[in-house]
This record gives structure tokens, C-alpha cells and sequence, in this order.
């Protein structure tokens, strides 16, 4: 799992890096650093959901997933707590397929929602999406 210090180092300003799903899940037994108002009521611990979002990103119609973290990840603290907040997918598909291939009532999700120029402002390292792709947040409340 990635460092708060990897993640400062990253930063540009007050925007933090989108992560990849290993940089967030690999060796992450913190269940409360992702979905944490779920975590015990029902939400699939953080493997099943890294398994889930790796399947996702193999998709043809998938050109990238990552973590979006939490404005609480304590970037000034050399051992502080990194935290995930969503997740954003460059995709092609329709946000129901999406849901439905992610089994996001099984997620505990409240569901894809669609982005716009202003919900990325606060990221750095978007990747590109191509064609006709765009970008979506898959949320928890």
C-alpha cells in the first residue's frame, strides 16, 4: 500500500492523486480506510472489493479505474492514514450496466454518478480517456 509520504510527494497543492487499485489495496488490512460508515453493515471487505474493481478494469469497455482518496488521508503524517472515498472509472459503458457488472447493492454503493468538469479539479494524475469515454464516480454515502 502507498505512503502518505509516496502520496505527498505526489500531490500539487491541496489536490491529492487519483491511486491505482494497487497502490490503495495491495497489503491494505485497514478495513476502515474505504467505506467506513459501511464497513459492518454489509459492505464485503476490502479484497472482494479490490477483486471486484480489478475484473472491472479488464473490461474492453473499461480504459481505467482508480482510487479517489479522502480529503482526511493525513498526508503530513509520515505514518497517517490513507483513505479512500470513491472510486472513478475512464469507461464507455452506461452507468446501470456499470452498477449492475459491480453488483453495487452487494458493494454497499449508493451507485455510479456521472462526472463533470468540476469534480476533477480536485485530482491530480487523471489518466486520459479516449474516444467516446468518460468519467464516473462509483459512491458511497
Amino acid at each position: 500500500m502507498i505512503t502518505t509520504g509516496q502520496i505527498a510527494a505526489r500531490s500539487e497543492g491541496d489536490r491529492l492523486p487519483l491511486l491505482t487499485l494497487e497502490e490503495f489495496f495491495d497489503d491494505n488490512g485497514r478495513e476502515d480506510s474505504f467505506a467506513p460508515n459501511r464497513w459492518g453493515f454489509g459492505r464485503p471487505p476490502l479484497a472482494e472489493i479490490a477483486e471486484r474493481l480489478h475484473l472491472l478494469q479488464a473490461d474492453a469497455d473499461v480504459a481505467w479505474v482508480r482510487v479517489e482518496l479522502h480529503t482526511d488521508t493525513e498526508i503530513d503524517e509520515p505514518d497517517g492514514a490513507v483513505l479512500g472515498e470513491s472510486i472513478v472509472i475512464g469507461t464507455t459503458a452506461p452507468a446501470a450496466e456499470l452498477e449492475a457488472r459491480l453488483d453495487a447493492d452487494w458493494l454497499r454503493s449508493d451507485g455510479i454518478v456521472e462526472s463533470d468538469e468540476s469534480s476533477l479539479q480536485d485530482f491530480c494524475e487523471v489518466p486520459a480517456v479516449d474516444g467516446h469515454a468518460r468519467i464516473v464516480f462509483l459512491v458511497w454515502g
